[in-house]
């Protein structure tokens, strides 16, 4: 099994720890210490010795950060993990802050800290958030202190080691275009900018670049390292050769001089020291990388990662790979389906519906060719009131059984080598209450209307993200999370600069592939999701339309639980539009399921609703 139920964390060990944090405070020369989620690399996901704010406060989302102040201390996260938060943390001991109204620079400007020493460590911390710290300190007349070593780790007795995953090769198949043609591509957009050499801090852009894959972390299969890619000559990868096998290092060694990740920061260095100008994305790369070139006499030209853009417009070889990958999954989903009708009413519990799944998952990718190598992210499996908590995480404490009359929320998702999947279905256990299924129906009516979207060239996320709403704010509802996110071709399951939101700027391209999943959350009662993935089509015509327009294609294929519709509340071109899904989902999936008696159950879950 990948995904593993036990307890993580526990709230009771994080005052003797904030104790111990706070007892450097002196020697640091610092009056507060901020701790985000992210590692030295970033990145969403981290491995387990990069855990230092579950470690530190008990709360194991995937996004926060933990003010320490000598007296108090504050925890921010988003609206995704408010009801979290709460639970995996001591109210004793934390104050609880909105991560997006109120980012930890607004608080300080908002506060009475004046004179406030903030020390960070500037690994973990991208540049352009380091500038609104120091812009909110000044304010106070406070500074940053940037500290040379990580404080968490200083107190951290049992930090588990780095991980070492093996490296592997992405077959071109599947990447579609050769490694040594990105490179080449990335190297002229340096020159093109007037840069001698550009920094890939983002291991996802790292592993797109050169077609490899790792297994550094639990869901993201990407190796923890970066590079650095000169206008001319050869580029550099960093990254311990203990990951790399023959097979790997000798493809690697024809695209780059390898070294240790001890050497990137002399690397650095000597870029700055050669005056050079070197290209980096203050969005996703640690600002200790602009300090060390800079602090060496370098400039460093903040520009966009080059690699970030092409990686999310996926070519015509990952478009086709996703496809594919999207029908197994789709036939694991059925058959997961179809077991959980099978069983009686209150009988299958939070824990039991996420481990059948992954096994029918690997299951099913044994016997179709395509093996499951990791799930994309720990299942969300919730029932009834669980289901409200939106990115929750079942352990052995929380487990609890679906009760007759109750919804089962599962948002999983699947590592493979031809593509990466996401998916959530709510499904009723036995007779679901009428309010349920009136909030699940304007849930669907938001899913369809971004699935028959079309749209300019040049429409962003934001512009888009209320079409999902509509229906729910005119019943007074919404939900605290995005529409959709960017997803990866076999790398995270979270990508940007694609989404769809109201923070997303990004313009939606051919080739990009986002979810699509409103949802609505009644705390302590239940939580709806219904999740797509899609891909943005080119610019078709519109008969007797003045312009070619974009639009959604969908990948995914499963059912949509008729049973929570409210056929009233859908009109005919959305009612249309469901039918002519499921006959798709019916004639894609039932090849792969003959002599399964999940085919029937698929015949009829995939049966016209009528209008």
């Amino acid at each position: 099994m990948f995904q593993n139920f036990e307890v993580l964390s526990s709230p009771d060990q994080a005052a003797g720890r904030l104790k111990r944090l706070r007892a450097g405070f002196a020697a640091q020369g610092v009056d507060a210490v901020a701790v985000p989620r992210s590692d030295e690399y970033l990145g969403e996901y981290v491995p387990a010795c990069a855990e230092r704010l579950a470690w530190l406060t008990g709360f194991t989302g995937s996004a926060g950060l933990v003010l320490v102040l000598d007296k108090a201390a504050h925890i921010f996260v988003d609206g995704r993990y408010a009801a979290q938060v709460r639970a995996q943390t001591d109210p004793a001991v934390f104050a609880y802050q909105d991560l997006i109204s109120t980012p930890l620079s607004a608080f300080l400007e908002a506060s009475e800290l004046t004179g406030l020493r903030l020390g960070i460590d500037p690994w973990t911390w991208p540049g352009a958030e380091v500038r609104r710290l120091e812009a909110a300190l000044k304010s106070l007349g406070g500074e940053i202190v940037f500290l040379d070593a990580n404080p968490v780790d200083a107190i951290w007795d049992d930090r588990p080691e780095p991980p070492l995953g093996a490296v592997s090769i992405q077959p071109i198949d599947y990447a579609g275009v050769l490694a040594r043609d990105k490179l080449a591509s990335i190297a002229r957009t340096a020159a093109d900018a007037g840069a001698d050499a550009v920094v890939l801090a983002d291991p996802s852009s790292v592993a797109w670049s050169f077609n490899i894959r790792g297994q550094d972390l639990p869901s993201t299969p990407h190796p923890l390292a970066r590079a650095i890619v000169p206008a001319e000559g050869l580029p550099r990868l960093f990254i311990d050769k203990r990951k790399t096998g023959m097979e790997a290092e000798a493809y690697l060694t024809q695209l780059a001089d390898l070294a240790p990740p001890s050497a990137f920061d002399a690397a650095l260095t000597a870029l700055g020291r050669s005056g050079a100008t070197v290209m980096a994305d203050p969005a996703v790369a640690s600002h200790a990388i602009p300090m060390l070139i800079e602090g060496a006499g370098g400039t460093v030209l903040e520009a966009p990662d080059p690699a970030r853009l092409p990686r999310a417009c996926k070519n015509p070889a990952e478009i086709a790979a996703s496809a594919r990958v999207h029908v197994q999954d789709g036939a694991a989903m059925v058959r997961f389906l179809a077991w959980l009708d099978g069983q009686a009413p209150g009988t299958v519990d939070e824990i039991g519906a996420a481990t059948r799944l992954e096994q029918l998952r690997a299951e099913t990718g044994e016997s179709l060719q395509m093996p499951l190598k990791a799930l994309s992210f720990d299942t969300i499996s919730g029932a009834g009131p669980n289901a409200a908590i939106m990115h929750y995480r079942v352990n052995t404490l929380t487990n609890r059984k679906v009760a007759p009359g109750e919804m089962l929320l599962i948002d999983s998702g699947g590592q493979y080598v031809a593509g990466t999947t996401d998916i959530t279905r709510t499904v009723a256990v036995g007779d679901v209450p009428h309010e349920q299924k009136r909030f699940f129906t304007l849930v669907l009516k938001g899913m369809i209307a971004i699935s028959c979207l079309r749209f300019p060239q040049g429409t962003r996320g934001v512009d888009i993200d209320a079409f999902a709403r509509i229906a729910l704010w005119r019943a007074g509802a919404d939900f605290a999370h995005g529409t959709g996110h960017g997803v990866g071709s076999y790398l995270s399951v979270h990508e940007g600069p694609q989404s769809i939101s109201r923070r997303g700027m990004q313009a939606l391209l051919p080739g990009m592939i986002l979810s699509n999943e409103p949802g609505y959350y009644r705390d302590g009662a239940f939580g709806i999701r219904i999740e797509n993935l899609v891909t943005v089509h080119a610019p078709r015509a519109i008969e007797g339309g003045d312009a070619a327009m974009l639009g959604f294609e969908t990948l995914t294929l499963c059912p949509i639980d008729t049973r929570l519709i409210l056929p009233e509340l859908l009109d005919a071109t959305e009612i249309a539009w469901l039918d002519a899904y499921h006959a798709r989902v019916r004639a894609e999936l039932s090849p792969l399921l003959a002599g399964d008696p999940a085919l029937d159950w698929l015949t009829a879950a995939t049966a016209e609703i009528g209008v």
